[in-house]
């Protein structure tokens, strides 16, 4: 091993998914030193592209679409456009449906107005006049909250209710946002793909059947402007990015490190404990961006946390399903029979197959919910080396199929091994149905990757929550696990904290801000604030 273990350090951030690099890069450039260790040898945590199938075909086996990456203040302020690459496809999100139509939502508004009109002229001007609305929330309330600290809710409310439009959002977050999408549209088909854009993994119910929607991720079914991209070669290269400016900003890295423990002295967090007995020393602090349980539970002991703590541990929760993926390797890239209609469906980013009325996605949710297998295959997919090229060989292609799947799923006496391929089969007669040039000669190889298999890798993922902590209302916002922790000198960075999971480095970028602020550093960048951002949207309207 180096000797990066044998020095003392201001910072020591534990885990070097995104929030850590994220963490890690800001407070390095800000003058401190800072040892940034994770558990296994690669980095990236959840940004992994691999060649699993050919040679070739790189396939993003965790997190692939970014929601609104390239825009986000660490990104900018890293530099990270000097070193990767982000393609923001023109078609987002599509469905095809089994009568030959298909529905799809691009960036441009007339053109998705246009579309959704030959579904329902009445969901059109629905969805035009809700567009107005939901582009300046999404700019002015959306967006900023995303990568601030979450005001305490009183607070944030009387803000908000300084204009007509805060007020409107505040109305519409308070509701079910499966009961917004049946209220304000007619059409099925219209509903479906309104639900898909809306969740946070497509065709999925949990996170829009919480009674209210306190981030207000509802919004994200009227806007436009912001939306979903694509890292150009695979998402790794994003991790790839990350690294290179945190060494670039004097950090140092050490991966297959095995922490016993957090060492806490004198009620502070002073370092950690090996399992080889070493102790590594930090002169400030301790950020560790694993799931609260890893963090609290392993590394610092129920004994050393007061009893408030220990009741909002113990009331944390998981997301209750798991990703059922399989990856494909391909000579054509998938074309659907409803080209016909719509010719701009082949190259939508993000697709939602198998469902066709509201009553196949409650089937499937109540499936998983019961432990069982679905019934009804319904997944999310899209055409990754249509939109970028460099992820497959020249003229080939890679797609990927994603089904939501309880992690331990009922399937009688079948072995796991034996239900996989049965289960993938399904998936590609369905794919079959919808794009007939999905056939046997069409797949060149073919990868399935399940929560029993991430779990083992990704070991944050308890229980198969790609997540690593619930989206309902009780735990996004002013409800959110929060940054800091009972024992001074310990942050918590990790994707508990607001926004939550999934790629958007909210947790690592804010977090940064807090330790620079009660370290008394001043920061070389401009925090984003929320109060400031809600002050003056109310200024503008």
């Amino acid at each position: 091993m180096s000797k990066a273990l044998e020095k003392t350090y201001d910072g020591i951030v534990i885990g070097a998914g995104h929030h850590g690099l994220i963490l890690g890069t800001y407070l390095a450039r800000a003058g401190l030193k800072i040892l940034l260790v994770e558990r296994r040898l690669t980095y990236g945590g959840g940004l992994c592209t691999r060649e699993v199938t050919l040679p070739g075909f790189y396939h993003n086996l965790h997190s692939i679409n970014h929601f609104h990456i390239s825009e986000t203040p660490w990104f900018k302020d890293l530099g990270l456009d000097e070193r990767v690459t982000y393609i923001t496809p023109r078609y987002e999100l599509g469905q095809a449906h089994a009568d030959g139509t298909a529905l799809v939502l691009g960036r441009d508004l007339e053109e998705s107005v246009a579309n959704i009109a030959r579904f329902s002229p009445k969901d059109a001007q629905t969805f035009r006049d809700w567009n107005r609305k939901a582009e300046t929330i999404t700019r002015e309330i959306f967006l900023p909250e995303r990568y601030a600290e979450p005001l305490p809710q009183a607070e944030r409310e009387a803000l908000l209710k300084r204009t007509a439009l805060g007020r409107e959002f505040l109305d519409v977050a308070s509701r079910q946002p499966l009961d917004v999408v049946r209220e304000l549209f007619e059409n099925e088909h219209v509903r479906l793909l309104f639900l898909f854009k809306v969740s946070l993994f497509g065709t999925w119910l949990v996170d829009t059947l919480s009674k209210t929607s306190p981030m207000g991720s509802v919004i994200r079914a009227f806007d436009l402007e912001s939306g979903y991209q694509l890292c150009q070669g695979g998402s790794f290269n994003l991790a790839r990015g990350l690294m290179e400016a945190f060494i670039a900003a004097g950090g140092t890295y050490q991966p297959q490190v095995d922490i016993d423990r957090i060492v806490v002295e004198n009620g502070k967090a002073t370092g950690i404990a090996l399992a080889d007995g070493r102790t590594v020393r930090a002169r400030q602090f301790v950020a560790s961006t694993l799931d609260v349980h890893q963090t609290f539970e392993t590394l610092i002991g129920r004994e050393q946390l007061p009893a408030a703590f220990l009741k909002k541990l113990d009331a944390f929760q998981y997301t209750a399903w798991s990703l059922f993926g399989l990856h494909l390797a391909l000579n054509e890239s998938p074309r659907f029979a409803a080209e016909s209609f719509d010719p701009n469906i082949n190259r939508t980013l993000k697709w939602s197959i198998g469902a066709e009325t509201m009553d196949d996605l409650y089937a499937a949710h109540a499936d998983v919910q019961a432990g069982r297998v679905p019934k009804i295959v319904q997944f999310g997919s899209g055409p990754l080396s249509l939109l970028d090229p460099t992820q497959a060989p020249p003229g080939k292609h890679t797609t990927y199929c994603w089904h939501v799947m309880p992690l331990d799923p009922d399937i009688g006496g079948q072995s796991y091994e034996a239900f996989k391929e049965e289960f993938a089969d399904r998936i590609v007669e369905v794919f079959a149905r919808y794009c007939p040039n999905m056939t046997a000669k069409n797949i060149l190889g073919r990868y399935i990757y399940t929560g029993r298999e991430y779990v083992q890798e990704m070991i944050n993922m308890r229980g198969g929550d790609i997540f690593m902590g619930a989206f309902n209302a009780e735990q996004v916002m002013y409800n959110h696990f929060g940054y800091r922790s009972p024992i001074p000198n310990l942050y918590n960075a990790g994707s508990s904290g607001h926004p939550g999971g999934a790629i958007s480095g909210g947790a690592g970028y804010i977090t940064a801000g807090i330790i620079a602020r009660e370290l008394g550093l001043t920061p070389w960048w401009t925090p984003w604030d929320a109060r400031t951002a809600l002050e003056e949207h109310a200024r503008k309207n």
